[in-house]
């Protein structure tokens, strides 16, 4: 995040935030057969967007590590069944309205840069068959047409520990990520994704 503060039009001024998506599912199991049967009909996602934001004239002096308890921090509160209980009465007060998360939103001038960050290690890819045989490949992220980036991990269907890490982000962050993590990344080219 240090990078992208600093190339945000040089305003250390400006604000760089960050969100991570909490699946909500596994901390609303309960404890009792009334509890547990609350899922049971359920059919979808329960997520929550908790995010943080910084000045990034703050950010740029930190150390990683205390970026990451900036994260942890903001995802603390997220990570309850009270939290998600309180989010889906919330979603049952206001429903039919549509909702959003502020992440999705510049909500101040200062706001800046502002990125996504989930993961589908969870995701069985390795085990959906449409028909035609089991993928090579599989997201569940779409190009909804926001200012928002979005980063996610996915497991390789090689099943060899790889993971597949989509991005969407602006030209400028992707470039920044080829030019300073190239010995992290490798492209995902068809003789990859082709192995068998």
């Amino acid at each position: 995040m240090e990078t992208i503060a600093q190339e945000e039009h040089g305003d250390v001024n400006s604000r760089s935030r960050m969100g991570v998506v909490v699946n909500g599912r596994q901390f609303l199991t309960g404890n009792s057969e009334k509890e547990s049967s609350m899922l049971a009909n359920h059919f979808g996602n329960i997520l929550s967007i908790p995010y943080g934001d910084m000045n990034n004239r703050h950010l740029q002096a930190m150390p990683l590590s205390e970026v990451a308890n900036k994260v942890h921090m903001f995802l603390a509160n997220s990570t309850k069944e009270e939290h998600f209980k309180g989010l889906i009465d919330w979603v049952e007060l206001h429903r039919p309205e549509p909702a959003v998360a502020k992440i999705y939103f510049k909500l101040q001038e200062t706001d800046g840069e502002a990125v996504v960050v989930s993961s589908g290690q969870g995701l069985p890819v390795n085990e959906m068959d449409f028909g035609y045989g089991k993928p090579d490949f599989g997201s569940y992220h779409f190009a909804w047409g926001g200012q928002t980036g979005y980063i996610a991990s996915m497991p390789s269907t090689k099943k060899n520990g790889d993971w597949i890490v989509y991005a969407h982000l602006k030209q400028k962050h992707l470039d920044l990520i080829v030019s300073q993590a190239r010995h992290v990344f490798n492209p995902v080219t068809h003789s990859y994704l082709r192995f068998h």
